[in-house]
């Protein structure tokens, strides 16, 4: 994710930071996996498989590729069609990233805002996993409960429905393999182990909803022998192997169903502390995705019996090798107000709250008496500050550090993007890098800027103010992860926005390169 991985400390790793030990020496298998492994029947149309790896980019992954290091991924590109810029999603984290791949709707309709943000309606602040300093400061059982739960089954619009519903819908089965996002119609227990469900206010048992086939991490395996892979010292099965192992057992088995999801975490952990044109990771995943291709007796015949789509989720951008430099804290632009700390629950004494998505953060303003123009005004003295935003009636209002100038926009005018969106502008557009001739608008370097950045203004409830920090930068506030002289991600920058799409198995390809359109084209392809 995934974010949970990415940032160091994933659910399972949070657990352990806090000083509880997993018990993963057996792990139960969830009996709903059980029993759907053994009625999947065969289809007449080819599986769709989609291999989702973390950070993937597209300059290092073809460096590995014509450096020979990666020859299961070239033999699908060779074998395929290959799209190096799509479009991510916004905030570019994990989570977010997730739920619009799975639902087809940015963040105004599925509702996950980000990583970390903060809930007006629960006066509290939700981590669905982040950096160690963090975790030892927040209630470890609440960010289990919200990573594992409560983004599935409660955060995750139930009015906007992912592909696995969409497909349960149909008669058709689908399976996940250790993505974060799950959201399905099949009823699983995840069993907590024992000395985590003892030594805590855990559960023993977490009940979800997900696809008819659920792996995740050492909750659920569909491969009996595939606990080997999520031992403590494995990450708790939030790796590469694992996931390639539970994918190989369904291509042995003859069990693969309509649509697969499988999430290969590790490359982002590597691009994190070494740059954006770092291959190793993506070396990793190429040799976890050789055992999958394995499964089906040669590479040739996994390309004649599946549908392959790899994907990245989002890119990453360099941070500075200067930490001082390299830190963006938004705590002393925002004096004297009370900014709410990490280690309490939030008071009516405090005025402020900053949750950093690394390269962007949601400031709320959960004092009445600080109107939003406030915030923006302390934060346009930054420099570093890309894009700052915020709500204005009925439309966004844009702007940035070190100036005064305004753009302001809202759906539904005159002007038409390379999408078919229409919006209606005013202000300077080059704040948001338009390209506008004829009423006709072109994308610089923020991708989809215009819907993207309304979806995250209109994706919970609360006033708050959005900002993205300049590439070479990261936002922080209290322990605050950071990843100096390495990469982070979280903009709306193209950096961080666009990642390759590797299709193969198909002549067809999805209406427009954003991942927000993936959906509807997977749909088609399961029929």
């Amino acid at each position: 994710m995934r974010n949970l991985l990415k940032k160091g400390a994933p659910f399972l790793w949070i657990v352990l930071l806090a000083g509880i030990v997993l018990s993963c020496s057996n792990p139960p298998r969830d009996q709903a996996n059980q029993q759907s492994i053994q009625s999947v029947t065969p289809r007449p149309a080819k599986p769709v498989i989609v291999i989702l790896i973390d950070s993937l980019m597209d300059e290092p992954l073809r460096k590995a590729m014509q450096q020979g290091r990666a020859p299961a991924l070239k033999h699908l590109y060779d074998n395929g069609r290959y799209f190096p810029q799509m479009v991510s999603s916004f905030p570019t984290m994990s989570v977010t990233i997730d739920s619009t791949f799975l639902t087809g709707t940015y963040t105004d309709h599925h509702h996950v805002p980000g990583l970390v943000w903060y809930s007006d309606k629960e006066k509290r602040m939700i981590f669905y996993g982040n950096g160690p300093k963090e975790a030892l400061k927040i209630n470890q059982p609440q960010v289990v409960m919200d990573a594992v739960y409560h983004l599935n089954q409660v955060q995750l619009n139930k009015r906007t429905k992912t592909i696995h519903e969409e497909l349960a819908e149909q008669g058709k089965e689908s399976a996940s393999i250790n993505a974060i996002v799950f959201r399905g119609k099949t009823e699983h227990s995840l069993r907590v182990p024992p000395m985590a469900a003892k030594g805590t206010s855990l559960p023993e048992q977490i009940k979800v909803t997900g696809p008819s086939l659920l792996s995740y991490a050492a909750f659920a395996q569909l491969d009996p022998k595939n606990n080997r892979n999520a031992q403590v010292w494995k990450k708790y099965g939030l790796n590469n192997t694992f996931t390639a192992q539970d994918l190989a057992f369904l291509v042995r088995h003859k069990k693969l169903p309509a649509f697969t999801i499988a999430y290969f975490p590790e490359n982002d952990m590597t691009v994190h502390r070494k740059g954006p044109a770092e291959t190793d990771g993506i070396v990793k995943a190429d040799q976890a995705l050789q055992e999958v291709l394995n499964a089906f007796g040669s590479w040739d015949q996994a390309v004649k019996q599946a549908v392959w789509i790899v994907m990245g989720d989002s890119g990453q951008t360099t941070v500075l090798d200067d930490r001082q430099e390299a830190k963006l804290d938004l705590r002393p632009l925002l004096q004297p107000y009370r900014i709410a700390k990490l280690s309490e629950p939030v008071s009516k004494e405090d005025q402020v709250v900053i949750m950093p998505n690394e390269r962007m953060a949601y400031i709320y303003a959960i004092d009445s008496n600080i109107g939003l123009p406030q915030l923006v005004k302390k934060l346009q003295g930054e420099d570093k500050l890309d894009i700052i935003a915020r709500k204005a009636g009925q439309d966004i209002l844009v702007t940035a550090g070190n100036t005064t100038q305004t753009f302001s926009y809202r759906p539904e005018g005159k002007h038409i993007d390379e999408y078919g969106q229409s919006w209606h502008l005013k202000g300077n557009s080059e704040l948001v890098d338009l390209d506008i001739q004829n009423k006709r608008i072109r994308y610089g370097k923020y991708p989809d800027v215009l819907a993207r950045l309304y979806g995250a203004m209109h994706s919970h409830e609360g006033r708050y103010v959005v900002v993205t920090s300049k590439p070479g930068y990261e936002l922080v506030s209290e322990s605050s992860p950071t990843h100096i002289g390495g990469a982070a991600h979280g903009s709306l920058h193209e950096k961080d926005s666009l990642v390759p799409l590797l299709v193969s198995g198909t002549d067809t390809r999805p209406k427009t390169l954003r991942i927000v359109d993936l959906k509807d084209w997977l749909l088609q392809l399961t029929k």
